[in-house]
């Protein structure tokens, strides 16, 4: 009999997993407590090591249909309005078949994978049904919605960074809130062409940083996702207003249109990390396990692994290829990676786009430069930020 497998919460996550484990032949019931995909401007960096993954699935080819394919990404002194370094994905070629990134919002692989699962017979799709408890014994676990309880032979919670499953389980989410908060404003003016930069720049500043990348949007016609850091006691009203907006698109060009902007939005930043990814039969993957700033695009990424990791080890042992000691490695291996190879990177990232000190950011810029002229250093940085060094030492760990 099939393993009877519940994932909570279809974000990208949710999904993959769920692929993943229906492609191995388990039973699959996915909750949804929303009716329809989350549409608002999210993760969209898709680094090489996650397109093997989703490949693997079957899904990159229309995933990166709807995307952005980005070769190059760059670092710049928003200063001065000068380039210090750019690499390039190409020094890649021989240690995977996509050295590129793909540049596609997270609903659009939400969508994707949630039409592979409606038409596989072994997958239960439960859109507006949110889970409301979640209970276990030895040798099960009952998930309770509003109206119903269902029985599971394990749970795995991708209900995001307020994870209900997290909660049920008791389980701390150490780490810390950033006092400012993000600011993300979305607009149709063609920066590549104005500034001379690529479709993915990272821009240090003393006085305010930001993030610049293309994205495709829903009609594929391309739109740009800038991302500045909002003053700690700057209020939504404040941000979002012509003026505020105005000074931060026209600080990176004078001349930008703004009846150009679509979309703004402000969140909230942090960097935690759940204290155990796993208690008996339930697990916790993606946000619901850890969360942390966007600089660098590696969250959603290692949530994706988390996805994967989850399905391979269930499968071994549901399949009695490896007995139930072995889902103690799902917890071995992800929680580790995602200190050294997220949390610790997006912080430095982070503190190194907004460096004060004209000493340090120099020897950042200094460094920088340093790692994109040596061959063999610029593959070293692109193996640690394509997450490709974190997949295969994960794989190391027994």
């Amino acid at each position: 009999m099939a393993a009877r497998v519940c994932i909570v919460g279809a974000g990208p996550v949710g999904v993959v997993a769920a692929v993943a484990c229906a492609t191995k032949g388990m039973q699959v019931t996915l909750f949804e407590a929303e009716r329809e995909i989350d549409h608002s401007p999210r993760a969209a960096t898709t680094h090489p090591s996650t397109l093997e993954m989703l490949a693997e699935l079957g899904l990159l080819e229309e995933f990166q249909s709807v995307g952005l394919v980005a070769r190059h990404f760059q670092f710049w002194d928003g200063a001065t309005k000068t380039l210090v370094a750019e690499f390039d994905h190409e020094a890649l070629r021989n240690e995977t078949p996509y050295p590129y990134v793909v540049q596609t919002e997270q609903h659009k692989l939400s969508g994707i994978g949630l039409r592979r699962l409606s038409a596989m017979p072994n997958v239960e799709l439960k859109l507006g049904t949110g889970v409301v408890d979640v209970a276990q014994d030895v040798g099960s676990v009952r998930v309770a919605t509003a109206t119903s309880e269902y029985v599971f032979d394990y749970v795995i919670g991708c209900d995001g960074g307020r994870s209900t499953v997290r909660k049920c389980l008791n389980i701390d989410f150490e780490g810390y809130t950033w006092p400012e908060r993000f600011l993300v404003l979305t607009t149709l003016f063609d920066f590549q062409a104005a500034l001379g930069c690529c479709q993915r720049s990272y821009i240090s500043d003393p006085e305010e940083w930001t993030n610049l990348f293309k994205v495709m949007g829903d009609d594929l016609k391309g739109r740009w996702r800038a991302v500045f850091p909002a003053r700690e006691n700057e209020s939504d009203e404040e941000a979002f207003s012509e003026s505020a907006v105005r000074r931060r698109l026209r600080k990176l060009h004078e001349n930008h249109p703004m009846e150009l902007v679509v979309h703004r939005n402000i969140y909230r930043v942090h960097q935690r990390v759940a204290k155990s990814y796993r208690k008996g039969r339930v697990f916790l993957a993606g946000d619901a396990a850890h969360v942390n700033n966007p600089v660098g695009g590696l969250g959603l990424n290692c949530g994706i692994h988390d996805a994967m990791e989850f399905a391979e080890t269930l499968h071994l042992v549901t399949t009695l290829q490896a007995d139930e000691t072995l889902l103690d490695r799902y917890e071995r291996r992800r929680r580790p990676v995602n200190m050294k190879y997220v949390q610790q990177q997006t912080v430095a990232n982070k503190k190194r786009l907004e460096e004060r000190d004209p000493r340090v950011r120099q020897a950042h810029f200094d460094e920088l430069r340093r790692a994109a002229a040596d061959p063999v250093l610029h593959k070293q940085f692109l193996m640690r930020t394509s997450l490709i060094e974190s997949v295969r030492k994960a794989r190391k760990i027994p």
